[in-house]
């Protein structure tokens, strides 16, 4: 097994010599980045109350809203740009797995500089550390130059 950090900016984008299983799971990941931007983007409240559990009744309630909505369509345009790039350059799968190992723990760092206070803890905090994981691995993963198979 040799993991080859060159993957991460290949020299030919359009191949990617992996595991087929890392490039499946990210794109059944990308479309939850896809379900979870939609629902910040059009849900009336942004998803803020809804799902995070934020209170929206204070002053200032509909400026939580419009930053969920802005948040949602930030996140749809970045899942969307991962998809092109998914699709149109297989070999930058590693940089892509990258990339969304990133986004948990800029979550985490955002959350330490300051906390949100809701009624409970929303889904995306909770999920931060197995999403890392998950992604952490499949980067790994997408990193590993696939043997040949033996022709028989």
């Amino acid at each position: 097994m040799k993991l080859d950090i060159r993957k991460v900016l290949p020299k030919n984008p359009s191949e990617f010599s992996g595991y087929r299983a890392v490039r499946i799971l990210l794109a059944i990941y990308m479309f939850v980045i896809v379900v979870r931007s939609c629902i910040h983007f059009f849900a009336s409240d942004g998803g803020a109350n809804s799902i995070a559990g934020i209170d929206i009744s204070v002053e200032g309630g509909d400026n939580i809203i419009a930053i969920f909505h802005q948040w949602g369509a930030t996140q749809l345009l970045l899942v969307l740009l991962l998809y092109v790039l998914f699709f149109k350059y297989p070999g930058l799968t590693p940089l892509i797995a990258l990339t969304l190992v990133i986004e948990p723990i800029f979550r985490l760092i955002s959350g330490k500089i300051m906390p949100v206070t809701a009624e409970a803890t929303p889904p995306g905090e909770s999920l931060n550390g197995a999403s890392f994981y998950v992604l952490a691995v499949l980067f790994i993963i997408s990193l590993i130059e696939k043997a040949p198979r033996k022709k028989s």
